[in-house]
C-alpha cells in the first residue's frame, strides 16, 4: 500500500475542544465554498482544455483543478497557516500543528470534462493517525457531505439530513460500485469480479460520489485500487462518521491510498473482504 506523505510536525494537536472543532469545521466550509466558486465557471463551459499527466494513459488536469486548489490554499494561508497541506496539484506544504489538510480539488476530472455531475471536491483533515474530519462537496448539485468532529450530515439545496449507512444484508443483496471497470491490475480486477459476481447489482463511475452514497445509506460497497491519499481521506471520515467501514484489501488502514474497500457496515465489509481475498 502506498504510504501517505503527510507534512506533519512531531507533536500532535488534540482535537475535541469545542472551539477548535468549530474552527476546523468553519475552515472546511470556507474551503468548500472557495472550491465551488473556482470550479463552477468552468463546468460545462465551451472549450475547456485538459493537460495529460500520464504518458501511458489519460490522467487529465484542467485549469479548474488548479484554480480550485489555489483558492483552497489561499483560504488555509489566512485561516490555518500552522497546518500542513497535501494536495493533488501542488507541492506539499509543511505545518507545525500536527494537522494536515488533504485536498483533491476535483475528484473525477474525467466526469468534469464530460459534463457529468458526479465529480466532487474532497477536503480532509488528518492527524498523525489519519483522517479525523472530511467533506465531500458537489458544487453543481449543491450537496455537501460532512463527517467527523461530531458531524455526520448531508446538506443539500433544500434540507440537511443525518448520514446513516445501511444496515447488514447478505452480499447477494448488495449494491457495489467502482469507478473504472478495469479496477487496477489484472489480479485486482479478478478479485473485484469475485465480489461483483456475488453482489446483486454492480455499477461503474461516480468517483467520490459513490462514497457519499455509502454514507447516505443508498449503496453497500465501493471497491477500488490505485488510489492516492487525496482520493480517499475525506471519504473515510464521512463514511466512518455514518457508521460505515473503510479499509484496505487486507483490512488495515486505507488513508495511504492503494486498494480500498468501503462498506456500509462491519458485516458486509467482512463478507466482501473474504471474497476479495479468495474466501
Amino acid at each position: 500500500m502506498t504510504q501517505p506523505n503527510h507534512p506533519q510536525a512531531a507533536g500532535r494537536t488534540t482535537l475535541g475542544d469545542a472551539a477548535l472543532d468549530a474552527e476546523i469545521r468553519g475552515a472546511a466550509a470556507a474551503l468548500a465554498d472557495a472550491a465551488r466558486d473556482a470550479t463552477l465557471p468552468f463546468f460545462r463551459s465551451a472549450g475547456l482544455a485538459a493537460d495529460n499527466k500520464d504518458d501511458a494513459g489519460f490522467d487529465p488536469v484542467t485549469q479548474a483543478d488548479r484554480a480550485a486548489e489555489e483558492a483552497m490554499r489561499a483560504v488555509l494561508a489566512e485561516r490555518r497557516p500552522q497546518d500542513g497541506i497535501l494536495g493533488e496539484e501542488f507541492a506539499d506544504r509543511p505545518g507545525t500543528s500536527g494537522l494536515t489538510w488533504v485536498l483533491d480539488p476535483i475528484d473525477g476530472t474525467r466526469a468534469f470534462l464530460s459534463g457529468a455531475p458526479t465529480w466532487g471536491v474532497l477536503i480532509a483533515l488528518n492527524d498523525s493517525d489519519g483522517p479525523v474530519y472530511g467533506v465531500i462537496d458537489q458544487p453543481y448539485t449543491g450537496e455537501r457531505w460532512e463527517g467527523g468532529l461530531g458531524r455526520a450530515q448531508l446538506t443539500g439545496l433544500r434540507s440537511t439530513q443525518a448520514l446513516r449507512a445501511r444496515g447488514p444484508r447478505p452480499l447477494d443483496q448488495a449494491t457495489l460500485f467502482t469507478t473504472f471497470p478495469e479496477v487496477g491490475t489484472p489480479e485486482e480486477r479478478a478479485a473485484f469480479e469475485r465480489v461483483s459476481k456475488q453482489a446483486r447489482l454492480t455499477r461503474y463511475g461516480l468517483d467520490c460520489y459513490a462514497y457519499g452514497l455509502v454514507a447516505l445509506g443508498q449503496i453497500d460497497l465501493v471497491i477500488e485500487a490505485g488510489l492516492h491519499p487525496y482520493d480517499v481521506c475525506a471519504p473515510i471520515a464521512v463514511i466512518e462518521a455514518s457508521g460505515g467501514v473503510v479499509t484496505d484489501w487486507e483490512g488495515g488502514p486505507a488513508h495511504g491510498g492503494g486498494r480500498v474497500l468501503a462498506a456500509a457496515n462491519p458485516e458486509i465489509h467482512a463478507a466482501a473482504l473474504s471474497v476479495l481475498n479468495g474466501g
